[in-house]
């Protein structure tokens, strides 16, 4: 072959191949577009390249599965309870009974409903007239009206009460007594001499509590979850909870095997169930309630207001006199307040078998933690804890774990001292930003793996996140906790346990229909019932923010926090 011709051949097979290679880019082009077409058509699959991040809320919302109301769905998953398991239940749920408003009357109109500024208390006489002692019991009587100042004569409001004298820092959670007639007692021990103000708070109208109980029964789906799947270029994100209708699509089951705690995600269109990433809260739920039913829920008309005395709100509380017999009310209750314990110069002086030391100083908290290992299991308000020992104590040293922020887990370390401090949030549900898939660990199984003994200290606070499910789910939770614990203290005997109990918080209009300290009181109850007779020490941390004079909130003020780490500490080292 000439040189023309073999030119010639090569300029055709050159051509060819440019060509070849321009039909590959093209297609290859046309195959990216395409399929970023089909993830922005079915706005499931967002190219992880660009943005990991789920969609906005507006768009996740949108496709939120539809609940019918059934109000045992979520109560009848995971493990199969034992009878002793049903019957213990049975009594806990009956501690937490609460009389509703007659239920043939419907919803009434917000004039009808408790209004606390027609209504009214009146401190009682003791049997020797307005006379009180130190070692006393004070009654405050407390009358509902509505809000055309008319009697109610039905039970179900929801009243918070405290007695306090701001000049020495003194103050005391009241127990509330529902006569289920329009009338309450407050009852108050006398701690202290000099003069004591009696206050008492109306947080939610009877009316008020039928419509979250409501909510608690059949709205599981009021916080919803999401979790990112991804595989290569391609992710989607489904919505995820505790208990999803399985009817709509199909699902993928996230059920921890150990525990048989329940978690379920909507499979994605284009990815299998092993694709998950991670876990976040999705957001809260709009317009649960009707416009009627909102009304119930106004901050400074009938959400957490003060109610008014019809004539002194305070006494003077004399010396004990250990030659007086007993005073009592002349309208005497077998029922007595006997609280866990009580502010006094603004410190927290606890009843039974703890002396309450004050640690005031970084040396004396490092002295007391020294060849301790502390791990903290639980929600953000376990992990502020964590934080303030590690801002207490500069010689904790944070180890870096390259966590998220506020998501943990942490760690951190004071190698002179042997001491070990961890953290870790519990399993799902957990409305954190974003949490690893790998990182979901259930407290009972990290329990398990702990070794345990004299130098391990164990810390749980676990009641926040679960306040939107029915209260069996909350129950079910604690008992394979408790389960774990007592496996725990039973290997490895003189292993510490330190429960912190609900605390108050904040209560605005569209809040109080998540996190209402209605359903805070509850979880409260039944964490301090199901630990009790266990080798356990509690941290009661509703009593400590209800009896103190500073606003709630779902993370106390450091305030609160010192005195609640004061305890911790003087369990630790007595």
């Amino acid at each position: 072959m000439d040189d023309g011709k073999r030119t010639t051949c090569t300029n055709k097979l050159s051509k060819i191949i440019l060509l070849f290679l321009f039909l590959s880019l093209s297609g290859l082009v046309l195959l990216l577009h395409n399929i970023s077409s089909v993830e922005n058509l079915n706005c499931h699959t967002i190219s992880a390249l660009y943005q990991l991040q789920t969609r906005l809320q507006s768009s996740m919302t949108a496709g939120l599965p539809t609940f019918h109301h059934n109000l045992t769905y979520c109560t009848q998953l995971g493990q199969k309870p034992t009878a002793e398991d049903e019957l213990e239940e049975q009594y806990l749920l009956h501690l937490l009974s609460w009389p509703l408003f007659p239920p043939r009357t419907g919803l009434l109109p917000l004039r009808l409903t408790s209004d606390p500024v027609h209504s009214m208390f009146t401190i009682l006489p003791t049997k020797r007239g307005m006379e009180w002692r130190v070692g006393d019991q004070l009654e405050a009587l407390v009358q509902m009206h509505d809000f055309q100042g008319r009697p109610k004569h039905y039970g179900g409001d929801f009243l918070l009460a405290r007695l306090h004298t701001p000049e020495i820092g003194a103050s005391v959670a009241g127990v509330v007594l529902d006569h289920k007639n329009g009338f309450y007692s407050a009852l108050f021990p006398l701690l202290w001499e000099g003069p004591a103000i009696v206050e008492i708070t109306m947080v939610h109208s009877s009316e008020a509590v039928a419509v979250l109980k409501r909510l608690q029964d059949e709205r599981p789906d009021r916080v919803f979850f999401k979790s990112l799947f991804r595989l290569g270029l391609l992710s989607e994100t489904t919505v995820c909870n505790m208990c999803l209708p399985d009817e709509q699509r199909p699902l993928c089951n996230y059920t921890d095997p150990h525990t048989g705690e329940p978690w379920f995600c909507y499979k994605p269109k284009m990815l299998n169930c092993d694709t998950r990433v991670n876990h976040a809260k999705g957001g809260y739920l709009k317009h649960i309630v009707s416009d009627k039913e909102a009304l119930l829920f106004q901050s400074g008309v009938n959400l957490k207001v003060y109610i008014g005395s019809s004539g002194a709100n305070k006494v003077i509380v004399l010396p004990f006199n250990k030659d007086e017999p007993d005073n009592g009310s002349v309208y005497p209750e077998q029922f007595k307040a006997s609280p866990s314990g009580y502010y006094y110069e603004d410190s927290w002086r606890p009843f039974g078998d703890i002396t309450m030391r004050q640690f005031s100083d970084a040396a004396a908290v490092t002295r007391c933690l020294s060849n301790k290992m502390i791990y903290m299991f639980g929600d953000s308000t376990a992990r502020q804890w964590f934080e303030y020992l590690t801002t207490f104590t500069p010689d904790l040293k944070e180890f870096n774990l390259s966590s998220p922020k506020n998501v943990g887990p942490y760690m951190a370390v004071d190698s002179d001292n042997n001491i070990l401090l961890k953290y870790r949030c519990h399993g799902p549900p957990i409305r954190f930003s974003t949490v690893l898939a790998s990182e979901l660990r259930y407290v009972a199984n990290e329990l398990d793996g702990l070794s345990g003994g004299p130098n391990t200290v164990v810390v749980l606070s676990i009641w926040s996140h679960f306040s939107t499910f029915p209260m069996e789910v909350y129950i079910r939770r604690l008992r394979h906790i408790r389960r774990a614990l007592v496996r725990l203290m039973g290997r490895a005997p003189g292993t510490m346990v330190v429960i912190r109990s609900a605390n108050l918080q904040a209560q605005e209009e569209e809040v109080s229909l998540y996190n209402s300290d209605w359903f805070s009181l509850q979880q409260d109850t039944i964490i301090k019932s199901m630990f009790k007779g266990l080798d356990v020490l509690l941290v009661d941390a509703w009593e400590m923010t209800l009896a103190h004079h500073l606003p709630h909130h779902l993370h106390p003020p450091p305030e609160i926090i010192k005195n609640m780490i004061d305890m911790l500490l003087s369990y630790i080292c007595p």
